[in-house]
């Protein structure tokens, strides 16, 4: 066996700014429009920024090409945004494009080639009826051993979570806690699709039987509405309708520069110290249910390529695209012990005040997740995290290590970056 030499970033990069269209349902507009509205987010925060240093443009995006019948989309959104004639590529790994597109700006920046680049990602998704976003998604998985047989991406995940639920005895209600957690960031988030709580969905929904003249459910609590199949219906047993991500509309931008120049740039930059992107086949493939040993492995890179463990990370975004998925990452990323994450979720652990604070964006569950801005979309939150302009959702105690994590398929790609505040 040949021992390969640690991998570093031969040049520092860092995020200098972010940007954020509204996650949500927007029949009104297009990927062009909500392009332009985080450009624009983006612009509004770097005061004095010329566009025209931008050299290149990577952008993260699954599929306009079924969702909007429009191909080629990366320089069309830089022609819209004066930034023609750059390079430009678009990148498809299902919902981890805009990660990987990121770590790849990353690298082109690290090798010299570009000082300065745009990362982007971008979903159009509700223009299709929910069948047809099904089809697309589905594209996604594996047509041969996964999408043949029947299931879709609920189908999956809840395998997933039958599997952990049988391994570890599980409480099923750690999902409900998940859920709750992520609306309850959710509901102070500005950008989010879902600025509720569950307790305010659960009371809404009282409310709208009352005026209706319907019998009003008696729900005193969260766990109450989250049992209840009439308020929250079954999907793929035991993933409820709560327990997954929406369809969504949405565009993310960030900004790299190298190391060098950041300040000149903005006062406050967070730096990539770390970064790992692995691969797997589908499902039937893999040893077990309860991991994914892409998140594993890009976990691994990450970790090495920044000298930290997981003890040193301060705060996390990760794909929750499904409860049980948030529950796995925290334990391939080694927050937890294997089979402990959903303990740890039902203690509040990584809850906003907890010993591990994840998904303060509200997640995928609750900010949203149009797939190809997702990945770029996290970056976004822990650079505001880093920076202590969270609003009121911001973490306590001067977070200074932030790591996202963003999963394509069924976890046939992972992408892990790890970023630091040195202010």
């Amino acid at each position: 066996m040949i021992l390969m030499p640690e991998k570093k970033l031969k040049r520092g990069v860092a995020v200098a700014g972010v940007g954020l269209s509204k996650f949500g349902a927007f029949p009104e507009k297009n990927s062009r429009d909500l392009f332009v509205e985080a450009f624009l987010d983006l612009m509004g925060s770097m005061k004095g920024f010329d566009p025209h240093q931008i050299e290149a443009f990577y952008l993260g995006n699954f599929s306009s090409d079924q969702f909007e019948k429009q191909a080629h989309l990366a320089p069309i959104l830089a022609s819209w945004v004066g930034l023609s004639p750059i390079s430009t590529l678009r990148i498809e790994d299902a919902c981890a494009s805009s990660g990987v597109a990121l770590r790849q700006a990353a690298l082109a920046i690290a090798s010299g080639q570009y000082d300065v680049v745009l990362v982007g990602g971008v979903e159009k998704m509700t223009s299709l009826e929910i069948a047809a976003v099904t089809e697309a998604l589905g594209t996604a998985a594996d047509a041969q051993f996964e999408v043949s047989v029947g299931f879709t991406f609920p189908g999956f995940y809840a395998a997933m979570a039958t599997a952990y639920m049988h391994e570890f005895q599980a409480d099923p209600k750690a999902f409900y806690h998940v859920s709750i957690k992520n609306h309850n960031n959710g509901a102070l988030n500005e950008y989010a699709q879902f600025r509720q709580t569950i307790r305010e969905i659960m009371e809404s929904k009282k409310e709208r039987a009352a005026q209706k003249g319907r019998p009003v459910p008696a729900w005193e609590d969260e766990f109450d509405f989250l049992s209840d199949p009439k308020g929250n219906p079954m999907v793929a047993w035991p993933m409820a309708l709560f327990d997954c991500s929406p369809v969504s509309d949405g565009a993310a931008v960030a900004l790299l520069v190298s190391e060098e120049i950041a300040n000149s740039f903005t006062e406050t930059p967070i730096y990539m110290i770390g970064s790992g992107q692995a691969s797997d086949g589908a499902l039937p493939e893999r040893e077990n249910l309860y991991s994914i040993p892409a998140a594993l492995e890009a976990g691994r890179q990450a970790y090495q390529m920044a000298n930290l463990g997981p003890d040193d990370i301060d705060i996390a975004e990760v794909h929750d695209c499904f409860t049980i998925a948030e529950i796995i990452a925290t334990e391939d990323l080694g927050f937890f012990d294997r089979g402990k994450g959903w303990q740890a979720a039902i203690e509040g652990k990584t809850a906003r005040d907890g010993i591990r604070p994840v998904n303060t964006s509200g997640g995928l569950k609750a900010k949203g997740h149009p797939v190809g801005a997702t990945g770029v979309g996290q970056v976004a939150e822990i650079w505001k995290q880093l920076n202590g302009i969270a609003g009121e959702r911001q973490v306590q105690g001067n977070p200074k290590i932030g790591l996202t994590h963003n999963v394509g398929g069924t976890g046939q790609t992972c992408v892990v970056n790890i970023f630091e505040r040195r202010a």
